[in-house]
């Protein structure tokens, strides 16, 4: 969280299809959580790599670049918590995506509550050891 306290949570929205981001917008609203996106993964890549959001929501199925190649990238360089939020809810490929690197997976459709309550349990394990860090 980058030393923040009480403030909204900076969430990189990595996912081919626009129209989530303003569904997810609309759903967050009042959460304190502000959601920047980006729709394909090369685009995810470098917006993680040069702005440094607190948590990054990634689709899996998108051209190009899959969401299991967008959060090896990201680990190559970053350890921000990656939620996968897609629809495909085999457990293979939920195995996948968390050996990938990621740390929390949702299947769509979701309820905004569970979703801006895993995006906050992200951020406070992710306080946590930047905490254990700095001791």
């Amino acid at each position: 969280m980058k030393g923040k306290v009480n403030m909204a949570v900076d969430v990189l929205l990595i996912d081919d299809d626009p129209d989530l981001a303003i569904m997810l917008r609309t759903l967050l609203r009042g959460q304190d959580i502000q959601i920047r996106a980006v729709f394909s993964g090369e685009e995810g890549v470098e917006a993680c790599r040069s702005e440094q959001p607190d948590v990054i929501i990634l689709d899996l199925l998108m051209p190009t670049m899959d969401g299991w190649e967008v959060c090896e990238r990201i680990r190559e360089f970053c350890d921000v918590p990656i939620l996968i939020l897609s629809a495909i809810g085999s457990p293979g490929s939920v195995a996948r995506a968390l050996d990938a690197g990621a740390d929390d997976y949702l299947i769509k459709p979701v309820h905004a509550s569970l979703l801006a309550s895993r995006l906050r349990t992200l951020m406070r394990r992710r306080l946590r050891v930047e905490q254990v860090i700095a001791a």
